[in-house]
């Protein structure tokens, strides 16, 4: 675990308030990137940088293509935009079709995280309505990251949870405070 060095998580309906209480509790100096996919209207391109920068010191961005990742930033994937990480630590977009009728799917970014970040990802699914995130966890398990699932219990929507358990079977199931916990534990 202390070879975590990118926290990539993926979030649909009911994630919202964990991911804001997230970056909420985050502290000015976290050193780590996050990574967020979160399922958002496809039509919609401005307030939800804005929105979410409200809840954090750090900066809150989406990243253009060729992008380089940087610690101490939180990025979100563009609205109607397939999210990629490249083996060069930089960013893709594409526009593909849409992967479990999203875009942008959680799944792509996650596989290719796991592909390109290997063991130095931190791979978490939060509450949402489909499967989309679960193989996408798989691949970062694979490839020695840290998984982690939010407790189908206490998700607002327990189906993407549950789908990421029994497709994944992660290191750890937790709470959403369990998650934010987890997450402030980790910067040194």
């Amino acid at each position: 675990m202390n070879k975590i060095k990118y926290i990539v998580i993926g979030g649909s309906a009911g994630s919202f308030r964990v991911v804001t209480e997230l970056l909420s509790a985050l502290p000015k100096n976290f050193k780590y990137p996050i990574i967020l996919v979160l399922h958002r209207l496809k039509y919609v391109k401005s307030g939800f940088v804005e929105a979410l920068s409200t809840k954090s010191e750090l900066t809150v961005c989406e990243p253009f293509d060729k992008d380089k990742i940087k610690d101490n930033t939180i990025y979100i994937a563009p609205a109607n935009y397939h999210l990629c990480i490249e083996p060069n630590n930089t960013f893709s977009l594409s526009v593909e079709e849409q992967v479990n009728h999203s875009r942008p799917s959680i799944d792509i970014t996650l596989s290719t995280a796991g592909r390109s970040l290997k063991d130095k990802t931190l791979g978490i699914v939060l509450s949402g309505a489909n499967k989309d995130g679960a193989i996408g966890l798989k691949h970062i398990k694979d490839a020695g990251g840290y998984t982690i699932v939010q407790d189908p219990n206490d998700a607002t929507v327990r189906t993407m949870p549950d789908a990421a358990i029994t497709e994944t079977n992660p290191e750890k199931v937790l709470s959403s405070q369990e998650i934010i916990d987890f997450i402030l534990n980790l910067n040194p």
